[in-house]
């Protein structure tokens, strides 16, 4: 019998990369073995190879769980090359193949060559996510590479709407997968509390006010027409009375602009951790008019990409990605937008963080060429700043895009769409497709308890293992049976235990790649594996030993879906 108590408390840290370790030593040995299977067949006179020109190759995880555990195209790459065809090569090179990981080998289609892996080293993995807990997944990958990550940053004018929400969930949801794969994360809410549009909005909000006392007052079409606003107007006019249009109307629009944006922010920061969404700092663009705009432009103006041009002074963008140049300081000297971008981008290299990401709105896409102008004009590597852009959503009810908002004019505000779905749906719905695809959110689906629904079927795997936790309470001859894993062995025990073991590689993958909705992805997977075993394996049996085994396994299962919940920020609920 072997029992597995391989990880001792107290290295969770040391060890959190130990599975992600073995799956890459697996890797690396496949492609060792298969240069040697193929130096070996030159040997033999069975091809023609020059040993000094051997090319780069992959070995991935194919996407049909038939082809095996992993694949390789080395036959593909080199076939031409040696002027055989690659299924030729691959079947050459499987003859001569050997791996003490492998247990079968096998070519398919026109030369990939698939991998079975024996199932051994996948006993191991239970150990492991068992000790580790919550820091199974965790990785070193990183190596506490710092980066800044901006996102949401929506103008302080209204209440999120269901884009910016999908940017908030995005956003969020990275910042963990790249805290689990090492980096050292800062999360930043760019706030643009200067400019057009927020005098606009006090002149709204002010109008408003001259409304609820009930002044014959028009909105002008260029303001904003949110019953928000007059809310805020209310407000306003219980704590001032009639006092406001006793001042001059700048001191007027001074008070209607400040308290509009503070109730605005605090609606706003509101909703988000209403989401689950916070950040380490609310960054706002008034400090920047404090001195930090006159120093970048002065910055880009001794690099030589600043020059004067009708009165105005602009930003020489066309030298690098961008279409052409740009003013930074209008003939009146009144700062630009990108003036502000330009020192607020400044002050983030300036604070020595290691990478940039901003998650930016569909809307922002012909910024990027501008914003990586800038950070060459600096003196910094452009591809320090990464952008992600998260496209639009749709609201759909009975197949049919829809408005849901009662007070938001011609938006759907998050708190609304909470209000509908709730935190969990609304988070795992916006990662599951990939943000820079358009989303068609779905209400009918999001509300069925059904396995038609990702989220119920997630969260229900959770829930379903609890209670099998609680039925085993009564069976103590089954608690007190050693573990022995070699007991699992069915396709589908051998199967579930192989998407436990790729959880530390899809967290890599996922933080690489920054794209959250692979998590999503996983979390399905796992959840299908188990509910797939569990309708097909009875965990309690009379087999005491067998089910002391697949107790083990639950338990494992029980721990990664906690794990990748938790990722997302979801629950992992105890019953359904």
């Amino acid at each position: 019998m072997r029992i597995f108590i391989l990880y001792k408390k107290g290295t969770k840290l040391q060890d959190g990369v130990v599975n992600m370790n073995k799956l890459k030593e697996i890797k690396t040995t496949l492609k060792h073995e298969l240069q040697k299977a193929l130096l070996r067949a030159a040997q033999q006179k069975e091809l023609e190879l020059n040993e000094d020109r051997l090319p780069e190759f992959d070995i991935e995880r194919p996407r049909e769980k038939e082809h095996g555990d992993y694949a390789s195209n080395l036959a593909l790459i080199m076939g031409g090359q040696i002027g055989i065809s690659p299924r030729e090569l691959a079947e050459k090179i499987t003859d001569f193949f050997t791996c003490e990981y492998v247990d079968r080998i096998s070519v398919a289609g026109p030369g990939f060559i698939n991998f079975k892996l024996k199932n051994d080293w996948l006993y191991e993995v239970l150990d492991l996510i068992l000790e580790l807990e919550e820091d199974y997944g965790s990785l070193n990958y990183g190596q506490g590479e710092s980066v800044l990550l901006e996102f949401v940053s929506a103008n302080p004018t209204g209440p999120l709407h269901i884009g910016h929400s999908r940017g908030a969930v995005t956003g969020d949801v990275l910042a963990a997968i790249l805290k689990k794969a090492g980096y050292d994360v800062h999360k930043e809410y760019y706030v643009n509390d200067v400019g057009n549009q927020i005098e606009i909005l006090a002149r709204s909000t002010f109008i408003r006010y001259k409304q609820e006392l009930g002044e014959n007052v028009s909105l002008p079409e260029d303001c904003y027409a949110g019953d928000y606003l007059v809310d805020i107007a209310r407000e306003l006019q219980e704590k001032y009375g009639s006092e406001l249009n006793d001042l001059a109307e700048e001191k007027s629009l001074e008070i209607c602009r400040e308290y509009t944006l503070d109730t605005m922010l605090e609606m706003i920061e509101e909703d988000l951790k209403s989401l689950g969404v916070n950040f380490d700092c609310w960054y706002k663009e008034n400090q920047l008019h404090q001195g930090k705009i006159k120093e970048a432009v002065n910055m880009l103006k001794d690099r030589g990409y600043i020059y004067k041009k009708e009165g105005a002074v602009w930003f020489e963008a066309s030298a690098f990605f961008d279409e052409k140049d740009r003013v930074v300081i209008k003939s009146d000297g009144t700062p630009t937008y990108l003036a502000a971008d330009i020192a607020y981008h400044y002050h983030k290299l300036e604070r020595g963080f290691d990478s940039l990401i901003n998650i930016w709105g569909a809307d922002h896409h012909g910024y990027v060429p501008r914003i990586k102008s800038v950070i060459e004009a600096l003196g910094e590597d452009p591809e320090s700043l990464e952008v992600i852009i998260v496209q639009l959503v749709s609201l759909m009810r009975k197949g049919e895009k829809i408005s849901m908002s009662k007070r938001s004019g011609d938006f759907v505000t998050l708190r609304d769409l909470l209000q509908e779905v709730g935190r969990d749906v609304a988070r795992f719905f916006y990662i599951m497709r990939s943000s820079d695809s358009h989303l068609d959110f779905d209400l009918d689906l999001a509300l069925e308890q059904s396995k038609n629904n990702p989220v119920y079927y997630i969260q229900y795997a959770h829930a379903r293992i609890h209670s099998i936790m609680e039925n085993l309470q009564n069976k103590q001859e089954i608690k007190q049976t050693a573990v022995d894993p070699t007991k699992l062995n069915s396709a589908e025990e051998i199967d579930l235990m192989k998407v436990l073991a790729h959880f530390p590689e899809e967290i890599k993958f996922s933080a690489v790649s920054r794209q959250p909705h692979h998590i999503a992805s996983y979390a399905s997977e796992l959840a299908e594996a188990f509910h797939v075993f569990y309708n097909k394996r009875r965990v309690i049996t009379d087999d005491k030993e067998l089910s002391a085994a697949r107790v083990y396994l639950v338990k494992a299962v029980r721990q990664v879906l906690k794990n990748v919940l938790s990722l997302m920020g979801m629950e992992a609920p105890r019953q359904m």
